[in-house]
């Protein structure tokens, strides 16, 4: 009855504490992730006061914040838009993979953390945050920027290409040799074609057969379904995260619309827990140790998230000041990164990658929403300072009229 109390009281003053902090990031215009992660540190392991009963809970609501926040990332997209996104703009991807998670596994490399850490830190660096970059576009009021639908096709094919990704990592962390690791990615790819090959020729069906007028049963059917698809790709060793993208995927037209609407809130929850989690795992005397080279992986990949922006607009055929723009607003990392960085932690990899990654994604979801306001008038100005100027003409010399010559 004693741990039942305290349960209850550690648990009200966290979610209490979470939405202060969101009230607070609200009213200041940011992400509230960053609080989200300061509280963890502070109250987990060599924190200010560590908590008991409600850790186990906790953990348990930052698996389903993870299973959420993919799920609700999977809804926003259709299988039809996801096709159209590869066949369009794979090229934007491929630069965008090359210029952002190379410098990550390099820097694993020469930290010392061998090839495993490596390819982790990479996909840390790598993919932006689709929630901070939305809330973003929203606050900036540039959702109909004709720059905004290269954005969110970067974003898209970073989500599709965790499909692939987060496989790899998951056989890599468990330890799995060439054989399992290539057969746990066969399965991964089978799977993630599958569902899209469905979800392209069958997605009204399964929307029909999910689809309810009475909201309840509609939640619970599509919170059900998640989580069941999510345990069982977990339990093929492909992720629950991919699972979970993949059901969003599948549901499209109006359950898409009445899940996200009626998930939302309890994707703010668990997302928020997940944070938490995260922070109660990484010891805050940790964090000075790998806070330079956090930063100055933030100083490289922040501008390479800029060119890979600016390129891909470019190509679109978009203006000089929306290619600033798109490149400003993909620097934000955040929880995808940290969905990464989570992974190693809990598999035991290099003590230091969850710090570090910690580190990194505080500079960056509180640096991002500062590039994507103000990267292209920066650029506007440096860009006229760097015009030479045209040198002023001076006035021709007046001739004399031979006509008027030797008159009085």
């Amino acid at each position: 009855m004693h741990d039942s109390a305290v349960f209850l009281i550690e648990f009200g003053a966290i979610i209490l504490g979470l939405g202060l902090l969101g009230r607070l990031a609200g009213r200041f215009s940011f992400s509230p992730i960053p609080l989200y992660l300061l509280a963890g540190l502070a109250f987990g392991k060599g924190g200010l006061y560590p908590l008991g009963t409600s850790e186990e809970f906790v953990a348990i609501g930052a698996e389903i914040g993870v299973v959420l926040l993919l799920l609700m990332l999977g809804l926003e997209y259709t299988a039809s838009d996801l096709v159209s996104n590869l066949k369009s703009q794979y090229p934007a991807g491929l630069v965008d993979a090359a210029l952002n998670a190379l410098p990550g596994a390099v820097m694993a490399l020469l930290l010392g953390w061998g090839p495993v850490a490596a390819v982790v830190l990479a996909g840390v660096t790598w993919i932006s945050s689709s929630g901070v970059i939305a809330k973003v576009l929203g606050d900036l009021g540039r959702l109909g920027n004709r720059e905004t639908p290269v954005i969110l096709s970067i974003l898209v094919l970073e989500d599709l290409s965790m499909a692939v990704y987060l496989p790899i990592v998951t056989a890599l962390l468990a330890g799995a040799g060439l054989a399992a690791g290539s057969l746990t990615l066969a399965i991964a790819l089978g799977v993630a074609g599958l569902v899209l090959l469905i979800a392209v020729r069958y997605g009204r069906h399964i929307s029909r057969f999910v689809s309810s007028d009475d909201s309840e049963k509609l939640l619970l059917v599509v919170l059900g379904l998640t989580l069941l698809v999510a345990g069982i790709a977990q339990q093929l060793q492909v992720s629950a995260a991919v699972g979970a993208f993949l059901v969003g995927i599948a549901l499209s037209g109006e359950v898409a619309e009445g899940a996200h609407h009626l998930l939302a809130p309890l994707r703010d929850l668990f997302a928020a827990v997940f944070f938490v989690f995260f922070g109660l795992h990484t010891d805050p005397s940790s964090i000075p140790p790998v806070l330079l080279p956090a930063l100055a992986l933030a100083v490289v990949t922040a501008p390479t998230k800029i060119a890979t922006g600016y390129w891909a607009a470019k190509r679109a055929g978009i203006s000089a000041k929306g290619r600033w723009r798109a490149g400003g607003t993909l620097v934000a990392r955040g929880e995808f990164s940290i969905v990464i960085a989570g992974l190693a932690v809990t598999a035991g990899i290099e003590p230091s990658l969850g710090p570090l990654a910690t580190a990194y994604v505080l500079i960056l979801v509180i640096v991002g929403p500062l590039t994507a306001r103000y990267t292209e008038p920066v650029a506007r100005r440096l860009t006229r300072r760097s015009k030479p100027t045209e040198p002023v003409p001076l006035p021709e010399p007046r001739v004399a009229d031979p006509d008027t010559v030797g008159r009085t």
